[in-house]
């Protein structure tokens, strides 16, 4: 149903008139829509302007627009109002301004900390995986000291365990010099020669003396010297406290406590019985050693021993062969040598 006045208007989906054109017009496709209560113009496709009033309400009657009876719309009181809409925003806007200043400086200070603890988190994790792999770097430094420890204890042991082996060579080589040397000859000047070499480069000795018993095993007679004056190559009683330790036990008697180099003729360094089959026939006294020889060694008790063992058997049988005028005996005095 047309408005009246030869108005046509347009109605929603219930009937609502929601805009009346003047003249009856149609509706142009570009033509736009307000809310009710207010105005705006429009330009219609014909090329004129109109006012149009809209309501969205269902109480009220379709105002007409473009008649001659109709009022302009009051564009004072709206600039107005929008005028002092502005205010009211400017003043919340200006509230807002400084609150989002703040949250922009606070972000960016949570920026800069964020930014500070990832470092801070980064140079903790370098610093962690450093110390790990330094305390990985002490665990194989100290097993690689103790190895190491280890390896020098066994190399120490093979090292003295050598030299104990060169020792003893050396103390085998010179004993079986010095036992080749008294066995080499068969006259006694050479076998008492042999002695006195053994005596001085292979003992030490500076100043010695050997001894030969008498018949009656109750003197010691000087048979040869080395450093000693004419004065000191006396016979000397078997008894006698210098040599009685030695006779009587067939063994060598030495002072511990004393430096052999120190020695004389008053007090011996070493005195050591000359045996053969137990029975003592002699001794040897060593007075004072070189002076670089302080102390007496192993090796030097095992030449006593063989000297002890051997020169008075060397002398005893280069004696018997001179006296039998340097003949060997014949087949018949080793026919019954078969044990």
């Amino acid at each position: 149903m047309a408005p009246p006045g030869g108005e046509r208007g347009v109605t929603d989906a219930r009937g609502v008139p929601l805009l009346c054109l003047p003249g009856g017009g149609s509706v142009p496709d570009h033509a736009r829509w307000f809310p009710a209560g207010e105005h705006d113009t429009v330009k219609a496709s014909r090329g004129h302007t109109s006012t149009v009033t809209h309501s969205m309400t269902d109480d009220k009657p379709p105002l007409k627009t473009g008649g001659p009876d109709s009022q302009p719309p009051d564009l004072n009181r709206e600039r107005e109002e929008l005028l002092r809409s502005f205010p009211r925003g400017g003043r919340f806007g200006e509230e807002l301004a400084p609150e989002l200043e703040r949250l922009r400086q606070r972000m960016e200070e949570l920026e800069r900390e964020n930014a500070s603890l990832r470092a801070r988190l980064e140079e903790e994790d370098a610093i962690r995986r450093l110390l790990e792999r330094v305390e990985a770097l002490e665990a194989e430094r100290g097993e690689l000291l103790s190895r190491t420890h280890h390896a020098e204890q066994e190399s120490s042991v093979y090292h003295d365990r050598f030299r104990q082996v060169e020792m003893e060579f050396a103390n085998m080589a010179n004993l079986f010099v010095a036992s080749n040397q008294l066995h080499s000859s068969m006259s006694p000047r050479r076998v008492t020669r042999r002695i006195k070499e053994i005596l001085a480069q292979l003992v030490g000795a500076e100043r010695y003396c050997m001894y030969l018993t008498t018949a009656d095993g109750r003197e010691l007679v000087p048979v040869a010297s080395e450093g000693i004056g004419t004065a000191d190559q006396m016979p000397i009683r078997v008894d006698d406290p210098r040599f009685a330790a030695a006779v009587r036990s067939c063994a060598s008697a030495f002072d511990e406590k004393c430096d052999p180099s120190q020695g004389s003729i008053e007090h011996p360094a070493v005195v050591f019985p000359l045996t053969i089959d137990d029975r003592v026939v002699g001794a040897i006294a060593i007075f004072s050693t070189l002076s670089q020889k302080t102390s007496l060694s192993t090796i030097d008790f095992e030449l006593f021993r063989l000297l002890g063992q051997h020169a008075a058997a060397a002398l005893v049988s280069a004696s018997l062969f001179v006296h039998a005028e340097q003949k060997i005996p014949g087949l018949e005095a080793f026919l019954d040598l078969s044990v």
